[in-house]
């Protein structure tokens, strides 16, 4: 790992001092900034650390067998420790509090994003930031890491990739990592006070996701989709929604896919 001194993000630590997220550790090359924060999870020292990679060799999505890969110098690669644990049955909340947080920086960039259950951003139809995160559980408390990968600069190797994502550069906007990464801390620092409150994030979610809203649902071991309308979420991070005869359904978080 690059010192503090050294690495690209070093002004946003220094810009971050006082708050609980000024510690920014960079590195160029790594695995998975997911693997290496869940090594961290729990130590006193690593409470509010955040790693950015450059490059992930083994970046991966929600799904298992999903991979997320990003040419360096393309993406914001990155993975925060949550500075203390929460009640382990509000886990289901961090990744739509994580999301809600990554919509405003992007939004303060100039780039309007809508977000899309369970744990994507979307620019138009297309995917620009996704959401994972990983956990430590001890007893009734768990340890909360919040990785995040944010597509900034389209480069032409992009185009091989399916299905097609979105970057910042599509809308326009002259985004800067630095900034962007310095905006997301900063929405982190207000945003933790609230893990305590799921409720109340899972209601902020539904407006800025624009419930309700039609949805393509593809359940694991089936392979026909279904068309419904998204009413909500459940409090445990389940979509709540309505098929078009009337019939309520949760549709679990770790049972389906909402396709675009």
């Amino acid at each position: 790992m690059a010192t503090a001194a050294e690495h690209p993000y070093a002004s946003v630590a220094a810009a971050l001092r006082g708050t609980a997220f000024s510690d920014i550790r960079y590195v160029e090359r790594t695995a998975s900034t997911n693997e290496d924060a869940a090594a961290l999870l729990g130590a006193d020292n690593a409470r509010g650390t955040t790693i950015v990679a450059e490059y992930q060799s083994a970046g991966v999505g929600r799904k298992a067998g999903r991979a997320w890969l990003a040419q360096p110098g393309t993406a914001l690669l990155l993975t925060t420790i949550l500075p203390r644990s929460i009640p382990a049955s509000n886990l289901w909340i961090v990744p739509f509090g994580v999301a809600i947080c990554v919509r405003r920086a992007l939004w303060l960039s100039g780039i309007e994003t809508d977000l899309h259950w369970p744990n994507d951003l979307l620019l138009g139809d297309r995917k620009i930031a996704g959401i994972l995160c990983t956990s430590r559980i001890v007893g009734e408390r768990a340890w909360v890491a919040a990785g995040v990968g944010i597509n900034v600069h389209r480069t032409a190797a992009a185009n091989e990739i399916a299905p097609p994502p979105a970057f910042c550069d599509d809308a326009n906007a002259q985004v800067e990592r630095a900034k962007l990464l310095q905006d997301l801390l900063l929405n982190y620092e207000v945003w933790q006070e609230l893990l305590d409150m799921p409720q109340r994030i899972a209601r902020v979610w539904e407006r800025q996701a624009r419930l309700p809203k039609r949805y393509r649902i593809l359940k694991d071991g089936e392979t026909t989709l279904i068309e419904v309308t998204a009413q909500s979420l459940s409090n445990t991070g389940a979509l709540v929604v309505q098929h078009d005869d009337g019939k309520k359904e949760s549709i679990p978080l770790a049972d389906a896919r909402a396709l675009r």
